[in-house]
Parts: structure tokens; C-alpha cells; sequence
């Protein structure tokens, strides 16, 4: 488990706790802020395991709080990423965006495993859909139109997604981004953002989690 932030990780880590994941080998990491730092730091924890350990996790999950667009995400709500995409890695132009991969240099997202991703949004109630990735968090209503526009069904916004799974991918383990809003994404206001609600909901989001990975597991082996 992969969080930006401290607060995160101890939202994740309260929430495994009361799952009885408290002693069960599940690791939750800060990885810090942003695409860069997210990969460089997700590659690091990876390496080390793999050196320490020789064995690499079966998933990784990078979870913590972001925008949500609404009204498929609102406040307080859950987010499950059915795609997880670098929104602005790119190039502008007066004719519009056009992503990295389009003009061939690379990819612009990662899917992770679509009957998992499925199952853990139904059972945590979260919407599920696109899961954007940004070095720029969203700050008027006329970007928010523009993301939306380009990425239809995109249920959050946030900074760590896609260099997690980019970092991931060189392992070929699989992925899943989860998401609690604590803003909508549009114009800045920070009066209405709700923090505490979505770390609130981060935490009964992981501690219902492990029993849904551990359903799934079973349905992989029968």
C-alpha cells in the first residue's frame, strides 16, 4: 500500500489495523508527493523488498485523498481507478492536448486488473472509472470542463497514480489506485474542502479491503 502523505498512511495503516492486517505482513509506504517522487520512491520500496525479501508483492495499491468530479464523485465519497492516466503529460497546443503516447513517446495510462478493480469499487460503494493523474492540480471550472471533456467518465483527480504504476509496471505486479475526495475538481476553495471526511472514508475503505483481495484471491485459484 502506497500513500503521498503521512496522514494517509496512517488512515490506510488505521484502517488495515481494524481488519486484523496489523501484524499481517501488509506494507504501507509514504511515497511522497507527485508523479516524479511516487516513481522514483515506489522503485526504491520495490528494489529494497526485492533485495531484502526475494519475493515481490502480489498487488500494489496506491490510495490517499483527491478531487472528485462530480457528479459521479462527490465529497466524502470513494474512487476506484478503471484506468489510471498521466492527464497531462503531453503537449498543448491552440488545437487542443495531445497525450505523450499519441505523439509516441511512451504511455499515457495503465489498467489495472478489471475484475479486481470492479469488485473493489462495488464493494466499497465507490464510483469507478477513470482516475486522473496531474503535476497540476485542477483550479477552475473551465479545466475541469477540459479534463472531463478529454477523459469521459473520470471519476478523481490526483498526483501520485501514475507514477506509481508506471514504477510498477517494471515488475509486471498489478495495480490499483483507490481514492477518497476530499474536494470537487473545479474552482479553488478551500473553505469547502473536507479532509478529515475523506480520510475518514479512506480508512473504512481499507478496512473492508483486505476481505474483498482475499475473495478474489480464492477466485483466481478455483
Amino acid at each position: 500500500m502506497l500513500t503521498a502523505v503521512d496522514a494517509e498512511r496512517a488512515a490506510v495503516t488505521a484502517g488495515l489495523s481494524a481488519a486484523g492486517e496489523a501484524a499481517g505482513g501488509t506494507e504501507v509506504h509514504t511515497v511522497g508527493v507527485g508523479l516524479a517522487a511516487a516513481a522514483a520512491r515506489t522503485t526504491y520500496v520495490l528494489m529494497s523488498r526485492l533485495a531484502v525479501e526475494q519475493a515481490r508483492p502480489d498487488l500494489v495499491v496506491c490510495a490517499g485523498i483527491g478531487g472528485g468530479f462530480a457528479p459521479l464523485a462527490p465529497v466524502g465519497s470513494l474512487a476506484v481507478a478503471e484506468t489510471i492516466v498521466a492527464a497531462d503529460l503531453g503537449v498543448q497546443t491552440a488545437e487542443g492536448f495531445t497525450p505523450v503516447a499519441e505523439l509516441g513517446f511512451g504511455r499515457s495510462e495503465h489498467r489495472p486488473p478489471a475484475r479486481l478493480s470492479r469488485a473493489v469499487a462495488a464493494a466499497l460503494g465507490a464510483a469507478h472509472g477513470p482516475v486522473l493523474t496531474v503535476s497540476t492540480v485542477t483550479g477552475t471550472a473551465a479545466r475541469a470542463a477540459e479534463l472531463a471533456g478529454r477523459h469521459p467518465g473520470a471519476v478523481a483527480e490526483a498526483m501520485e497514480g501514475f507514477g506509481v504504476a508506471e514504477a510498477v509496471a517494471l515488475f509486471d505486479i498489478p495495480v490499483l489506485e483507490i481514492r477518497a475526495v476530499s474536494n470537487a475538481v473545479g474552482p479553488r476553495d478551500r473553505a469547502a474542502w473536507r479532509i478529515g471526511e475523506a480520510l475518514a472514508a479512506l480508512t473504512s475503505a481499507f478496512g473492508k479491503l483486505p476481505g474483498v483481495l482475499e475473495v478474489e484471491a480464492a477466485h483466481d485459484d478455483t
